[in-house]
């Protein structure tokens, strides 16, 4: 996922060449057609004396950059709005919504993502994890319930795609630390691609390297609140097979990189991202057929010809589509069960997607790389994509995060915890819990208006996929 389509040399050292002093450095005002704006070409010229051979001199580079004929304007735009828009002028052509959406969220240099802590309330947005710790600990019930369904195998991989903070492993690993027996059984592996949040993940396990000086350190890491070995990688790929595999996904899909089609006269184009004469983003339909146009094709094979009547525009997400049938492969190979939870539709889905900076929604092209990008997931198109790729799984649900939760005995859980706390972790206890399963505003807020809790729970869905000689897991009877 992670690529740099440009790479950028300095322009400023200094450097001795050794050629003939008759050869004079200049720099090319003309540029072939298709380079970006600003490229220059160093030329050498043949001067008619004759030198010695071995003379040297040295050229100071920042002096050609800086002639006063040729400078251009400071250009007030962030590194990732430059290289978006150098991709543009290098193609010479606008590039898809989902392109556009990938570079935003995890360019290596300057993604959404990738540098910052962008969960809670001092960043961009809230997950569930975040909200209450009864969200870590009902997905711990519901993966040591599969692990039971599973024959209670020895050793079972409990993979999380986009960990965020660590904070819904980490209470998952806190809530069953006394069924030895189970965390016992568990490599925790990490699919995390932000090295900041890869620090951030580790620091909210407890992680420590083993007392040991042989092999890689990276192998040695374990968690030190069930004492459970945990790993890192950039893709599931990298998660090893050959072992039953937990993978549980919440808020990861709806960040996969979604194309756009829209109606037209002609048939259905895809929504691509330009820039105009005066180099500010738009949105523009290509004229032509684009490769990710047979999943658009797929997806309508999916759905009734009534529901995609209705409809003048259509996401597809292809890597969503892809990752769940590696997902449903290791599971019907291996043996184990996915969890997938995020707010998204049952259905075909139309025009979702979204920007959100520090709480609020923004224009979607508005300064990219500082608000955070999300799209609606389409849950029968997860349900098609596993089906078609492994006839050895079973596909249940979606049924909503309440259901989910409530199933999975939430409700016993707060009110223990409301036992024994102070008002104000009560208060806390409430919030957290109307925020997970209710529906709406809080009906029992009395703080100010503008902080009322909204609830998740109808908003969110959750679907499982799992071997089918495993059963239906629980809560999906």
């Amino acid at each position: 996922m992670l690529r740099s389509l440009l790479l950028r040399a300095s322009t400023r050292r200094r450097f001795s060449l050794a050629i003939p002093p008759s050869l004079s450095l200049r720099r090319c005002s003309s540029r072939p057609s298709g380079f970006a704006n600003g490229t220059f070409v160093e030329q050498l010229e043949d001067a008619n004396a004759a030198p010695p051979p071995s003379a040297k001199i040295s050229v100071d580079r920042s002096g050609l950059y800086n002639v006063s004929e040729h400078s251009h304007e400071p250009s007030s735009d962030s590194e990732l709005v430059k290289h978006l828009k150098s991709i543009i002028k290098f193609r010479g052509g606008p590039i898809s919504v989902a392109e556009y959406m990938e570079e935003v969220l995890t360019n290596p240099k300057a993604g959404f993502y990738i540098n910052r802590d962008v969960f809670g309330a001092e960043g961009d947005f809230i997950t569930s994890p975040e909200v209450s710790q009864m969200f870590g600990e009902m997905m711990g019930v519901w993966a040591m319930c599969l692990w039971e369904q599973m024959g209670q195998p020895s050793r079972v991989n409990l993979v999380e795609l986009g960990p965020g903070r660590g904070t819904l492993v980490a209470d998952l690993l806190r809530g069953t630390s006394k069924f030895k027996h189970f965390t016992g059984s568990l490599h925790v592996h990490m699919v995390e691609c932000s090295p900041t949040l890869q620090k951030l993940q580790y620091q909210a396990l407890k992680c420590q390297n083993k007392n040991d000086t042989g092999g890689n350190a990276a192998e040695n890491i374990v968690s030190t609140i069930a004492g459970t070995p945990v790993s890192w990688h950039a893709t599931l790929e990298q998660v090893p097979t050959g072992s039953p595999t937990i993978i549980i996904a919440h808020e990861f899909y709806d960040a996969l990189p979604v194309h756009q089609f829209q109606r037209a006269s002609h048939g259905w184009c895809e929504k691509m991202v330009d820039i105009t004469e005066n180099s500010m983003f738009r949105f523009v339909l290509s004229p032509h057929p684009t490769p990710s146009t047979l999943y658009l094709m797929k997806r309508c094979k999916w759905a009734e010809n009534e529901e995609i009547a209705k409809l003048e525009q259509i996401e597809v997400c292809p890597k969503a589509m892809d990752l769940t049938r590696a997902i449903a492969d290791r599971i019907g190979s291996d043996g184990g069960g996915a969890l997938i939870i995020d707010y998204g539709l049952n259905g075909i889905v139309s025009d979702s997607l979204q920007a959100i900076r520090k709480h609020k929604f923004v224009d979607i092209l508005d300064n990219p790389g500082t608000a955070d990008l999300s799209a609606y997931v389409d849950f029968p198109a997860i349900r098609h994509s596993a089906e078609e790729a492994s006839e050895n799984v079973c596909v249940h649900g979606p049924i909503t995060q309440s259901q989910l939760l409530g199933s999975l005995g939430i409700n016993f859980r707060v009110e223990a915890l409301m036992e024994n706390c102070t008002d104000e972790q009560a208060e806390s206890l409430r919030t957290g819990y109307w925020r997970l399963v209710g529906d709406g505003e809080a009906p029992f807020w009395e703080g100010p208006e503008d902080q009322v809790p909204i609830g998740m729970g109808t908003r969110y869905l959750a679907m499982a996929i799992v071997n089918k000689n495993q059963g239906v897991p629980i809560p999906f009877q």
